[in-house]
């Protein structure tokens, strides 16, 4: 996956979601890698799915990888 821009996704919040930025752009909150994927591809990067947001080496993930939606103390 290529997309040119920085592709971030922010720690878990209470609920569970995941607020997803690409550049400067707020694409929403994403509850799996299915809703990053499906971000992803709004945005314009069109060979995303899951796997490839699981993977994906561009997509910095903060506050835990592609596993962890839910917040630490939850855990």
């Amino acid at each position: 996956m290529d997309c040119g821009r920085s592709v971030v996704v922010y720690p878990p919040a209470a609920d569970g979601g995941r607020r997803v930025r690409v550049g400067d752009q707020f694409l929403g909150i994403a509850y799996g890698p299915l809703d990053v994927a499906d971000f992803l591809r709004r945005a314009g990067v069109e060979d995303a799915d899951e796997a490839c947001a699981r993977t994906s080496g561009p997509i910095e993930w903060r506050g835990g990888g592609p596993h962890a939606w839910r917040r630490p103390e939850e855990r």
